[in-house]
């Protein structure tokens, strides 16, 4: 990729022969717009350079490439993770699923991807603000346990910092897994100084803190059928009274509808209905999230081909 006016966008190549012979004409997945190389507010300089990876476990997505980036598709204040995967060895690809599950407008950056060879999950960690209306940054991981349909987003570092971009960063994450051992790598830079840091993940328990006090007020939410044809019914079920919103969202990550704005509820369990002929959604993906204060809980579902 490049970032002059005559970008092609995201290309794959590939060869059956160690690397001696190439394809004649390079496969065009997709459009990458304002290119690789784009600015993020206290990052010295930043790019979305892709990652590919092929799964080679024994699992039920054997032989799937996928290939991972960041661009801002969607505004310069809004950078997301995105990848796209073939099923074929690289002739046809998805359109580009987004990874991080925020709401629009924060900044999501420096991604990198791998995927377990034991069991074909698929890891990602990027660096992402999505909790802060400021240069405060924290570290987040997503998995993957269904060939990069859907996407559990999870924060991994203890506290965010503020970087300076007068103090070269740096230009890489990266994260290593293999039967279920995990092990994300990432700079941080905090007063001028820079440290590296990993994590050691446990799969059975990476739930947020802010994931934790959703729950303690928001049991649950669930959403059925999946997928659907005709009404999408989400249920929630509160402790107490609050106030809720519920906001629809193509696979892009851009807004279709608000289905309830800011609305109060009381407690107890509460059903609400997605009119999929109403709201106009053709087969795809799409997710909706449900938000009160400043909790934000996503899910998604599909719209089947008729």
């Amino acid at each position: 990729t490049r970032r002059s006016s005559d970008l092609k966008g995201l290309g794959f190549d590939r060869s059956y022969d160690q690397g001696e012979t190439w394809m004649d004409t390079d496969i065009i997945i997709n459009d990458i717009p304002g290119g690789w190389d784009f600015d993020i507010e206290g990052i010295s300089r930043c790019n979305g350079l892709p990652v590919t990876v092929c799964d080679l476990s024994d699992g039920p997505y054997r032989g799937n490439i996928y290939i991972n980036w960041t661009d801002q598709r969607n505004g310069e204040n809004d950078t997301d993770v995105w990848v796209v995967k073939s099923e074929d060895e690289g002739n046809t690809w998805s359109d580009p699923i987004r990874v991080n599950d925020d709401l629009p407008g924060r900044q999501q950056f420096f991604t990198w991807m791998t995927v377990d060879q034991k069991t074909g999950y698929l890891y990602f960690v990027f660096y992402d603000r999505r909790n802060y209306d400021d240069q405060n940054t924290d570290v987040y991981m997503a998995v993957s346990r269904d060939g990069g349909e859907s996407f559990e987003n999870f924060k991994i570092s203890e506290s965010p910092f503020d970087p300076n971009k007068n103090v070269f960063f740096g230009d890489y994450t990266n994260i290593s897994a293999y039967d279920n051992i995990v092990r994300p790598i990432w700079t941080r830079l905090d007063n001028h100084k820079l440290s590296l840091w990993t994590a050691l993940i446990d799969l059975e328990n990476t739930t947020d803190s802010e994931d934790t006090e959703f729950k303690n007020d928001l049991l649950y939410v669930d959403s059925s059928p999946n997928p659907v044809k005709n009404k999408l019914a989400i249920s929630f079920k509160l402790r107490q009274s609050t106030q809720i919103s519920i906001i629809l969202f193509d696979s892009l990550g851009n807004k279709i509808n608000n289905i309830i704005d800011k609305k109060d509820f009381s407690l107890g369990k509460h059903i609400i209905e997605i009119d999929i002929q109403k709201n106009n959604l053709k087969p795809g993906i799409y997710f909706y999230t449900i938000k009160y204060a400043k909790y934000i809980k996503t899910k998604k579902f599909v719209v089947p081909q008729e």
